[in-house]
Parts: C-alpha cells; sequence; structure tokens
C-alpha cells in the first residue's frame, strides 16, 4: 500500500426530512447565498423547502448554473457574493451545481484573475482561503457533497478544481429528493458513480485489502439497485443504497493508498465540451475501450474484477477478462446508456478534434503509469467509435 493522508471533513445529514436541520447547521448570522441550476429544485418544491429552513437569514439566490458549470455564470456568482458580502454558500443540486459552488467558494475571496485557478489539475489550487459552504445534494452521481474537487467549463475545455478548503461543511442526503430526477440522469448518475470506483480500482496491485474489498461493495451494489432505482422510482430503500454508493465512490476512502487512472474521466471531458455528450453518457463510451487497449497494464486488477465483482472464475486469463468487460458494458446498456461514440452522432473524422483537445488541455500523458500516449487515446476512440 502506498503512503497516504486521508482527512475528510464533511458531516453527512443522511435520510428522510433532514432539510428542517439546516437551522442548526448554518451560523444564525450568516449571510447565504443558495446557488442552484435550471430550475426544477423550483418546481418540486425542494427550493422553497431549503429557504423556509433558513429562517430569518439574510438568504440571496443564484439561478441558472448549467450542467456542466460554465466559468463565466459562475463569475456572476462570485460578484454576487462579494456586493452583498456573502459569507456561507449552499448548493441545492446535482454535481454541476456543487461543482460551480465549490469554485465559487475559491473565486470570490481571491485577490487576482479567477480565470487562473484553472489549469492546476490534481495538483491543487494555489489559495489559502475560500468560503464555507454546504450542500443539498438532488442527484446521485460526482460525490462532490463529500470532496474537495469540482470540474469547470471554460473555452471549450473541462478543469479539473481541487483544494482541501473546498470540502463541504455539511451535506444533507435526503434520497427522496431524488425520487423526481428524470430515468437520464438517474442512469448516468450510475454510471458515473461506477466508473469513479474503477477509476481506483482497476489499475495495478497495491496490496490495499480494505480499499478493494469497499470499492468492490460499492460496484455491486450499484449492479444491484441500478435498474430497481430506474423500474422503481419510489423504491426508497434502493435509491439510499445508490446515494450512499454513490458519495462512498469519490469520498477519498477507497482512493488512499492505491494509484489512480482518470483517463476515462479525461478523454470524456472532451466528448462532452466537443459534442454535448452526457459525462456519464462519455464514461460509458469511453471504459470498455480504455480496459481494451489497456489489458496488460491492468491485467492482474481486472482479473481481480472479474472474480470478485462479475464472478466469473472459469476460462483463460483472456477469456474472463473480455467476459468482464463485456459485462460492465451490457451493465451500461441495461440502463438504457449507449456505448458507443457513432451512436451520439460523431463522425469518424472527429476522433482527431477529441485528440488534439486532449493534447492542448495538457492530457497527454493519461493512465495510472503516465504512459497512456495520444496515440493510444487515438486508437481507444477508434475501438469505442463502432462495433
Amino acid at each position: 500500500m502506498q503512503n497516504f493522508d486521508f482527512h475528510n471533513p464533511t458531516r453527512i445529514v443522511f435520510g428522510k426530512d433532514r432539510l428542517a436541520e439546516l437551522d442548526q447547521l448554518i451560523a444564525a448570522d450568516a449571510r447565504v447565498l443558495v446557488l442552484y441550476g435550471g430550475g426544477s429544485v423550483k418546481r418540486n418544491g425542494t427550493l422553497e423547502r431549503v429557504l423556509a429552513n433558513l429562517g430569518e437569514r439574510a438568504v440571496f439566490e443564484f439561478a441558472g448554473i448549467e450542467p456542466n458549470p460554465q466559468f463565466d455564470t459562475l463569475m456572476r456568482a462570485v460578484e454576487l457574493v462579494r456586493q452583498e458580502r456573502i459569507d456561507f454558500l449552499l448548493a441545492v443540486g446535482g454535481g454541476s451545481v456543487m461543482d460551480g459552488t465549490k469554485f465559487v467558494a475559491a473565486a470570490a475571496p481571491y485577490d487576482g484573475n479567477a480565470a487562473d485557478l484553472l489549469g492546476h489539475g490534481f495538483a491543487g489550487l494555489p489559495v489559502t482561503e475560500a468560503l464555507p459552504l454546504g450542500t443539498v445534494a438532488t442527484l446521485p452521481a460526482t460525490g462532490s457533497e463529500m470532496n474537495m474537487g469540482a470540474v469547470v467549463s471554460h473555452q471549450g475545455g473541462k478543469w479539473p478544481v481541487m483544494s482541501p478548503l473546498l470540502f463541504p461543511a455539511f451535506s444533507v442526503l435526503d434520497p427522496t429528493l431524488t425520487f423526481t430526477l428524470p430515468q437520464r440522469q438517474v442512469a448516468n448518475g450510475v454510471v458515473d458513480a461506477f466508473v469513479h470506483v474503477v477509476e481506483q480500482y482497476v489499475t495495478y496491485p497495491a496490496n490495499a485489502r480494505i480499499q478493494d474489498r469497499t470499492a468492490e461493495g460499492i460496484l455491486k451494489t450499484l449492479i444491484e439497485v441500478g435498474p430497481i432505482t430506474l423500474a422503481e422510482p419510489e423504491n426508497y430503500e434502493a435509491r439510499a443504497n445508490l446515494v450512499w454508493a454513490a458519495t462512498w465512490a469519490l469520498n477519498g476512502f477507497i482512493g488512499a493508498g492505491v494509484p489512480h487512472d482518470w483517463s476515462t474521466h479525461m478523454i470524456g471531458h472532451e466528448l462532452t465540451a466537443l459534442f454535448g455528450i452526457d459525462h456519464g453518457q462519455s464514461l460509458a463510451i469511453v471504459l470498455p475501450s480504455v480496459w481494451k487497449a489497456r489489458k496488460n497494464q491492468k491485467r492482474e486488477k481486472l482479473l481481480q474484477f472479474a472474480e470478485r465483482v462479475w464472478d466469473i472464475s472459469s476460462g483463460s486469463e483472456e477469456e474472463r477478462i473480455d467476459q468482464a468487460i463485456a459485462k460492465t458494458r451490457a451493465f451500461f446498456e441495461s440502463l438504457g446508456v449507449k456505448t458507443k461514440l457513432s451512436q451520439y452522432g460523431v463522425q469518424a473524422h472527429q476522433i482527431g478534434d477529441v485528440v488534439s483537445a486532449l493534447e492542448a488541455h495538457g492530457m497527454v500523458a493519461l493512465s495510472e503509469q503516465g504512459d497512456m500516449t495520444p496515440e493510444i487515446s487515438r486508437a481507444v476512440l477508434e475501438d469505442a467509435f463502432s462495433d
């Protein structure tokens, strides 16, 4: 096992009817900015309940954070924070709203050009302060409710934003708030959580048995409850397990002391930026082809994944790996998520645009071993294009 530090300060408030506790979670004299997206939290009553439970505090609203939150939009929120002397941010929504709120938290007290906060990747932001924030999560997918990371879109790219200062102080996870989500969003969320896990697990062995067994448990849970929560949107137990699985997929625990491979996410980000493909859909397209291209580098963990997650224990090594990849693809497709690039209207000649974007954004040494070149990324995309 590799050396690691593990620290996660986020308080999780989980279960039904917990919004009333917002009044105890935020200082009574706080000036609060509630940030949200396109209006679904208004239509389903969640925003009204949040505002009611903030009591007599000075409360302001910022609406319109997009899927794949845009830098320019977030900077308008930063202006409001500064103008109204906001001292607490509350994100109400899914991963994009939470990610955008984290960026606002870092950018609002920053003295320099906020665009300079983009481009630091996983190295962390050069900031010494950030506004405190909390979240009311309405979509199980990204794990942003319990981690220090975000992704912000700007000038055609998607930029990781990381800092220990961006852990939410608390996150309210009420599975009933997710009951009205469209099936497409739920399916994308299951895929996103699944891929978060395997990019910390299907790498190479580090003898991290606790992390491995936890990762395998999350994956098996997603396989079990994903189809149920799609078929039965108000099945509380299934949805509760999905919400908690998505949180644990990326709260730092299973990634402690083990190698990571975020190449599927980085390639997927470019597909979203260039073609508007949903984030979860982009991951379902890329992951099987990454594994096919990286069989030798990932062999031991792919075999472990095949046996422990998919119960595949017979056949040659090659056959077991191929079965595991096929089962993973079939799982994504069973959720209604297409897994080939051509199914989203992308043309073969546009693969070169994706590779160029990876190079332009500095994503030229992807993978857990830093050896996944642009040429390999091209081969991955060509394999992912069509059957």
